[in-house]
Formats: structure tokens, sequence, C-alpha cells
């Protein structure tokens, strides 16, 4: 199995590269479809985990292989755009979307249980890269971080 990652700056595309990414692609820069389906002998890629949505769901599309799914986990870059549906049919495609917002709190126990068992099982396999950590008073200094994009890793909120 190998990994993908399409990122938007020279900073972001060297800490993937640091952690083990096989390829990594700016899509500011080259038209990640071309590089996908070069770096995949134009066969494109099985999953795609989509956190921009709008904009890119095109192209992630035409980057999917046969019977490969996108999996939308949010909309950073806008949740509306026109999109060309008949590769859904010619390629058998997939898209499904994940989200804790509608969830039940059940749901959402359920999941973070789930989650956690997982985590504890491959213990010192996943790393995860913390970025910034923020007092809860300055969440509004987080979500800025956040929408500029600027951050590599994770953005914290500690109460």
């Amino acid at each position: 199995m190998s990994f993908i990652w399409i990122l938007g700056t020279e900073e972001k595309l060297a800490a993937c590269k640091n952690l083990g990414a096989d390829v990594c692609i700016n899509y500011k820069s080259e038209d990640f479809v071309a590089r996908v389906m070069e770096e995949t002998g134009g066969k494109g890629v099985d999953v795609i985990l989509d956190n921009v949505g709008g904009p890119y769901l095109q192209k992630n599309l035409e980057s999917l292989a046969i019977d490969g799914r996108l999996f939308i986990i949010g909309f950073m870059g806008g949740a509306v755009t026109q999109v060309n549906l008949s590769c859904l049919l010619a390629k058998r495609l997939t898209i499904q979307s994940a989200g804790l917002r509608n969830r039940s709190s059940e749901n959402k126990a359920q999941i973070v249980s789930g989650g956690e068992a997982r985590l504890a099982s491959a213990a010192g396999k996943v790393k995860p890269i913390v970025c910034e950590t923020f007092p809860l008073s300055e969440a509004a200094d987080a979500h800025r971080m956040m929408e500029s994009s600027a951050q590599i890793g994770k953005i914290l909120l500690i109460p």
C-alpha cells in the first residue's frame, strides 16, 4: 500500500516526506490529476480523504480508480460546486461523508471508544503531529490559524 499526499506548500510537502509519504504533490504548482495518474500507471487511487470539498470535487473524482471511494470529511474550500457526475457511473465510484456534528451523544461516545481501542492497539505506530495548542479562551486564534492553512499537524484547544 502506498500513500499520495496532495498539499499546498513546500513546508507541508517536506513534513509529509519526512514522515514517510510515498509521493507528495503540490496542487498549487502542478496538475495533481495528471500526476496521480502518472504515479499510479494510469489506474488512479483507490481512496481519497477530502477535507477541502467544493473546488476539488471534480479533480478528486477524476483521480479515483475504478471502484474508487471518495470520503468527504470537511469543506475548508466550500460546500457548493458544479461537477460532471458521468464518471460516477463510468468508474463505479462511491462518495461517502463522515462527520460527528449530527450524531447523537451516544453514537459519538461509541466512535471515541472504538477509536481509543484502535489507538491502543497501534501504540507506537501512530504518532499524531501537534502543531499548536491554544487555551480555550483563544479559540478564535486557533480558528484563524486553521483557516489560514498554515499549520502542519493538529491544532488543539485546551480547556
